[in-house]
């Protein structure tokens, strides 16, 4: 079974982190939060605090097939300036595996040069920092082992897509129909 890793950072976007993780869940797919402030808690943009699996110190980064970054402000930045997730998303990203990310989170990978001739999304705002991607305006991109998408309101797409990426259609439109989505 495949094993998803999501970081989250202190200022993240819940809606974004935790309906990707909802929905994967709701896939019989495995998905571990990993907080990188060095504790479990984790507190959003929006001053919700939630409790990950796991830390950046402690998880496994061997048993995961895909990583995953939320956006949110400053979230996306304090994921861009850690040094374990830089490591583990290019290192993913070289091995074939799969990295995704939302809402202004694209900008690390481009930051990381992932996006490179590749086609990617972002919040609006973001485009420039997708270095030597080309931009779409679709809510979500996926090219070949990269995932991205443009916000909030496309988080339930963002995640339906990258379910599909491990199982298949019958699966996404089970997920979609229990979702009224």
């Amino acid at each position: 079974m495949s094993k998803i890793g999501i970081f989250m950072a202190d200022g993240c976007e819940e809606i974004e982190g935790l309906t990707v993780v909802d929905i994967v869940r709701r896939a019989g797919l495995d998905i571990e939060t990993i907080s990188i402030n060095g504790k479990k808690n984790v507190t959003s943009s929006h001053k919700v605090t939630f409790e990950t699996d796991t830390t950046k110190e402690e998880a496994d980064y061997d048993s995961y097939d895909a990583i995953v970054l939320p956006g949110g402000m400053p979230g996306t930045l304090n994921l861009g300036a850690d040094t374990t997730v830089t490591k583990t998303i290019r290192e993913f990203a070289a091995k074939g595996k799969l990295v995704a990310a939302i809402c202004a989170a694209p900008s690390v990978l481009g930051e990381n040069h992932i996006l490179e001739g590749k086609k990617a999304t972002c919040h609006p705002g973001f485009e420039e920092k997708l270095l030597g991607a080309e931009w779409s305006k679709q809510p979500v991109v996926v090219d070949g082992n990269v995932i991205t998408s443009r916000g909030m309101g496309t988080a339930i797409a963002f995640g339906l897509e990258i379910v599909r990426y491990f199982t298949d259609d019958a699966k996404v439109d089970h997920i979609r129909q229990g979702l009224v989505y």
